[in-house]
C-alpha cells in the first residue's frame, strides 16, 4: 500500500473540493485587489519603501524557516542594490545573503520568464555558493543523486530532527521535474493564486535537491503569486506568515504527504495563510508611511553615517531603550562621540528625551 502521495498510481493528479476552496480564494482575491488599489494611490517613495521592506522580510523569513538567521542590514542593502535604489547607510553583504536575494528577485522580478531546470540550478547555486550546506558538501546546481540514500524531509535541530515524509527516489527526478516545469509554464485555466499553492506542494513533494528545497519552493510560490498580481511589486510576504505558523506548516505538509491526492486541506491552509499575510500588510503599510514621511521631513537634515544607522534601527523597533551607552556599543564609538551624536539629533528635532525617567537618560524618536 502506498505510504506517500507520490507513490500513488494517480500521482500527480491532484483534486480538491471547490465548495471549500472557492470561498477562501474569493476573499484572498478581494484583499489582493484592495492592497494593489491602495498602493497605486500612494506616492512612488512609499511604494519603493514598501517593496524594499516586503522583499527584505521575504528573504529573512524564508531562510529563518530553515533555521538560518541572516543579517537584516545586509539583506536590506543587498535588495536595495539589486533594485537599483540609492539609499543612505547601505553596507556590504555576504555571498550567502546575496545568493538568497538573487533567487527571490529573479523569481519575482522575472515572473513571466519560463521556469526551467537550468534556472532552478542557478537558484540552487546561488543559495550554496561554497558548495556546502553548513559543514557538509552537497550536490549544487543539479538534482540530488543516490549516494546519500533516500531523501527524508525533516525539521528541527540536529539530533532532534522530525521526519515528515520521504521524497521520490533520485532515479525519478528528471522525469518528475520535466512534468512539473511543463505544468508550471503551461496555462491549464487554473486560478493563478490556486496554482501557487499547488506548485508549492508539488515541488516540496519531489524535493529534487540535496538542500534548499523549502526556500526554492517558496520562491516558486512567490513567482506564481507575482503572475497572479501581474506585477513585480511585492507588498505582502507569504514566507513571513509561514514563519509565524511554522509548526502548522510542517504539520499540514506531513498530513498531505501521507494522505491521498485530495489536497483540499492543504489549499485551504495555504489560502488562509496568504490571507493572513495580506492582513498584516495593512499594518506594515502604516509603518512604511511613517518611515517615508519621517525621511521626507528630514530630507535636508545633515546626518552622519552613525546617526542614520541608529535612526534606521529605531524605526525597525530595536530592542530596549536608547541611551548614550547603548548608542556607543551599537555603532562602536566612544561614549563622548555617542553623546555628541545624540545631542545633535535632539537639537535638530529628530530625538527627544524620554519621559519614562529612570537612573539614566533615554531617548525616543520624534516621528
Amino acid at each position: 500500500m502506498p505510504r506517500y502521495i507520490h507513490q500513488r498510481p494517480q500521482w500527480p493528479n491532484f483534486y480538491w473540493d471547490e465548495t471549500i476552496v472557492s470561498p477562501v480564494l474569493g476573499q484572498v482575491r478581494y484583499m489582493q485587489g484592495k492592497i494593489s488599489g491602495r498602493m497605486e494611490a500612494l506616492g512612488f517613495s512609499v511604494q519603493t519603501e514598501a517593496i524594499l521592506q516586503t522583499l527584505t522580510e521575504d528573504v529573512l523569513k524564508s531562510s529563518e524557516i530553515e533555521g538560518e538567521i541572516l543579517n537584516i542590514d545586509q539583506v536590506r542593502s543587498s535588495v536595495a542594490r539589486r533594485l537599483g535604489l540609492e539609499l543612505a547607510g547601505l553596507i556590504p553583504s555576504d555571498r550567502n545573503v546575496d545568493g538568497v536575494v538573487e533567487m527571490i528577485l529573479d523569481a519575482t522580478q522575472r515572473y513571466g520568464t519560463p521556469l526551467t531546470a537550468d534556472r532552478l540550478f542557478g537558484w540552487h547555486s546561488s543559495l550554496f555558493p561554497s558548495g556546502r550546506s553548513g559543514m557538509f558538501k552537497i550536490t549544487v546546481g543539479n538534482w540530488r543523486d543516490h549516494e546519500k540514500g533516500p531523501m527524508q524531509v525533516v525539521s528541527g535541530a540536529m539530533g532532534k530532527e522530525i521526519v515528515h515524509f520521504e521524497a521520490p527516489d533520485a532515479s525519478r527526478l528528471e522525469a518528475e521535474m520535466a512534468l512539473f516545469t511543463q505544468w508550471f509554464n503551461d496555462d491549464q485555466g487554473l486560478d493563478a493564486v490556486l496554482k501557487s499553492g499547488i506548485a508549492h506542494l508539488w515541488f516540496v513533494t519531489i524535493h529534487p535537491f540535496d538542500d534548499g528545497n523549502g526556500r526554492i519552493a517558496r520562491a516558486i510560490a512567490d513567482m506564481q503569486l507575482a503572475r497572479a498580481d501581474d506585477s513585480t511589486q511585492r507588498y505582502y510576504s507569504m514566507s513571513s506568515q509561514i514563519r509565524r505558523q511554522r509548526n502548522e506548516y510542517y504539520a499540514i505538509l506531513e498530513k498531505t504527504q501521507k494522505g491521498d491526492l485530495d489536497i483540499t486541506a492543504w489549499l485551504e491552509w495555504f489560502l488562509l495563510c496568504l490571507q493572513a499575510s495580506m492582513k498584516i500588510t495593512a499594518t506594515t503599510l502604516d509603518a512604511v508611511l511613517k518611515r517615508v514621511h519621517f525621511w521626507d521631513k528630514h530630507a535636508s537634515t545633515a546626518l552622519n553615517a552613525r546617526q542614520r544607522t541608529m535612526i534606521n534601527k529605531m524605526q525597525e523597533g530595536f530592542f530596549g531603550q536608547l541611551s548614550s551607552s547603548k548608542w556607543a556599543k551599537m555603532v562602536k564609538s566612544s561614549q563622548d562621540t555617542a553623546t555628541r551624536d545624540i545631542q545633535d539629533l535632539v537639537e535638530k528635532g529628530v530625538l527627544k528625551k524620554s519621559e519614562s525617567g529612570g537612573r539614566s537618560t533615554h531617548y525616543e524618536l520624534l516621528w
